[in-house]
């Protein structure tokens, strides 16, 4: 591992006799353990240091929010271990999240077995694609780097060709001293070499370097001005060095080190025997001071993560401690599950636990979480096997209705067919998935034996046809009314032709379609008028109250105010769907054309809820 290979580094020993290659070339070798990592290093390829985030605190979306930056905007060898870490998270979250998924699905299709679960998760998909996208990126860039690896070496054996030619054909000392600095200046800055050539290129470098020391030796002048300059540079080494320990970011000081010692080794010669062991030791101490503020960051880590290890596997308990739950009512299930959404939120913004114990406690959380679903699914089973009764009950009652409207023994058949209303409004719940039909199916059964009941006891009143009559004419003569274009005017005018029109009275039932056309006409002249829709919609609403009244059908009056309610419960419930669907749409602006249209039907809705309510409330005025 990366942490290893420098820990090697900063550990090897510092004695700098030109005559031990062995611990030099360990040294170096232990750099070349990831080609990758050094190929970054000796290219100058720019390292961003990017914070470090708790990933295990964000949600599915903010996983993929985060793995797009990071993949977009740096270097691929620069974000690995952080996306590593986020793909793990991902994982785990998404298991638990596709496992809820499935349980459902499971629940809602327990009497068919021949369906197969699936679940298509946008969030899932844009994982992977930005995955892909990432790996791709990291292909191409390993295969660039086994490219540069080639060259690097093709440049490393001529370098050792040209130092070679230079020892052999060496006249003027100081002149050859500056073309070995050249040689070991371009040595240094030539990259990483492939790892199965590196000892063997290593090794005739540095054997040629030694000969040409020991020529060196025939100059003593021109050794000690050598020996001077490498010692101004291991001096200025050490001060750079000593600057790393006020540094902050002990993880960014720690990696500039690793190219000092690198510096120190490859680039620069060795210095006199007399200075040696001492700026060596200088160098190696500052390198312990350094080592030791790491490991004491670690310990604090470490700690950390031992107290966050006690705390998830204190949530754990708790939720294992849910999963007990032998609750006997939906609301004490709802606040359960409520008490086990908020662990989990918890568990995830608890941070890390050590390495060695987190597959280990993650299972456990998962198993945790499993089990009290498996009690929550069980329960819920009860309540659909409640409601499948209900159905049966409900679906005896329409049966039951069915096979008595059609009766003409009213007066027997009547106590009967209300004592059938009574028994449905008694009978709890049924699936949703049945509940309209089974209501429309109940209701047009119910509606067609009061009718006929209605239109036996009403077609012999002379005097209902009567009314049929002078309503009749009356709409032919409303015909010809005109609004003169003054508000005030033209709405206390329509509010006279209504009281006009309830003037007449309540027509046969047969004949009740009339006002369905009287109706008609004032919607409109509402529609000419410059009302708003609300006043406009309670205006023929309580003309329609009063008609209803007026008729004395109190059936139709308890079924208006159930169709009434039933609107509410609805707009309510669509209301609520697009606001909890907005909870799900993470880092999208308050402009974005989805948000503004599912703002904009929250609106709308809203304002039909309370003309619902407002009709309702006259509803309850007449009663």
């Amino acid at each position: 591992m990366l942490e290893e290979r420098n820990d090697n580094l900063l550990n090897t020993d510092g004695s700098e006799n030109e005559q031990s290659n062995v611990q030099n070339l360990d040294a170096i070798e232990s750099i070349n353990e990831s080609n990758a990592e050094d190929h970054e290093n000796e290219e100058s390829i720019e390292h961003v240091d990017i914070p470090t985030k708790d990933y295990e605190t964000l949600s599915l979306e903010e996983l993929v929010t985060e793995l797009d930056k990071l993949v977009t905007n740096y270097n691929v060898m620069t974000i690995r271990d952080h996306v590593e870490q986020i793909k793990k998270v991902f994982s785990n979250k998404y298991y638990i999240f596709i496992e809820e998924k499935k349980q459902t699905f499971l629940d809602e299709n327990a009497e068919n077995t021949i369906l197969d679960f699936e679940y298509n998760s946008v969030v899932k998909n844009n994982f992977d694609a930005i995955f892909n996208t990432y790996r791709n990126k990291k292909n191409k860039y390993f295969q660039s780097i086994q490219d540069n690896l080639k060259n690097n070496l093709a440049n490393r054996k001529a370098l050792i060709e040209e130092l070679k030619n230079l020892i052999d054909n060496t006249d003027n000392i100081s002149t050859a001293l500056k073309d070995v600095q050249n040689i070991r200046e371009r040595w240094g800055k030539a990259g990483a070499i492939p790892r199965d050539n590196y000892n063997h290129v290593w090794n005739n470098y540095h054997f040629y370097m030694e000969r040409f020391y020991d020529q060196l030796h025939l100059d003593r002048e021109a050794r000690d001005w050598d020996f001077k300059q490498n010692l101004e540079k291991k001096q200025n080494l050490i001060e750079s060095a000593k600057k790393l320990l006020e540094q902050n970011d002990i993880h960014k000081a720690f990696k500039e080190l690793q190219i000092y010692h690198r510096i120190w080794k490859e680039q620069i010669g060795p210095v006199s025997k007399e200075h040696r062991d001492l700026i060596w030791n200088e160098f190696s101490d500052i390198t312990k001071q350094l080592h030791d503020k790491r490991e004491a960051i670690y310990v604090e880590l470490r700690l950390k993560e031992e107290q966050n290890l006690n705390i998830k596997v204190e949530f754990i308990a708790q939720l294992n401690d849910l999963a007990k739950n032998n609750s006997k009512s939906h609301n004490q299930w709802q606040d359960a599950i409520a008490k086990v959404e908020e662990l989990r939120a918890k568990f995830f913004k608890t941070g890390k636990v050590p390495t060695e114990h987190n597959e280990q406690t993650w299972d456990a959380f998962k198993e945790a979480t499993r089990l009290f679903n498996v009690q929550k699914n069980a329960f819920y089973k009860d309540i659909k096997r409640d409601q499948q009764e209900n159905l049966n009950l409900k679906m005896a009652l329409i049966e039951k209705a069915k096979s008595l409207n059609t009766s003409n023994d009213f007066d027997r058949v009547t106590p009967i067919m209300k004592q059938v209303q009574e028994d449905w409004k008694k009978i709890g719940h049924v699936p949703k998935k049945y509940s309209d039909k089974l209501w429309k199916e109940f209701k047009e059964a119910c509606n067609h034996y009061f009718d006929r009941l209605h239109q036996e006891r009403n077609k012999n009143i002379s005097e209902e046809m009567e009314n049929f009559d002078k309503k009749k004419a009356y709409l032919e003569d409303l015909k010809d009314f005109q609004l003169v274009g003054n508000h005030k005017t033209d709405l206390d005018a329509i509010k006279q032709h209504i009281e006009n029109w309830k003037a007449i009275g309540s027509v046969p039932q047969v004949r009740r379609h009339i006002e369905g056309k009287f109706n008609k006409i004032l919607d409109a002249l509402f529609d000419k008028l410059s009302l708003s829709k609300k006043e406009t919609e309670l205006v023929k609403y309580n003309n329609r109250l009063e008609q209803m009244v007026e008729s004395g059908d109190k059936r139709k009056l308890q079924n208006e105010i159930t169709f009434v309610q039933r609107k509410i419960e609805e707009i309510t419930s669509e209301i609520f769907q697009l606001e909890n669907n907005m909870q799900f749409i993470s880092n999208a602006k308050s402009d974005n054309p989805f948000i503004k249209e599912i703002n904009k039907n929250i609106e709308k809705h809203r304002d039909e809820l309370n003309i619902w309510k407002d009709k309702l409330n006259q509803l309850k005025e007449i009663l």
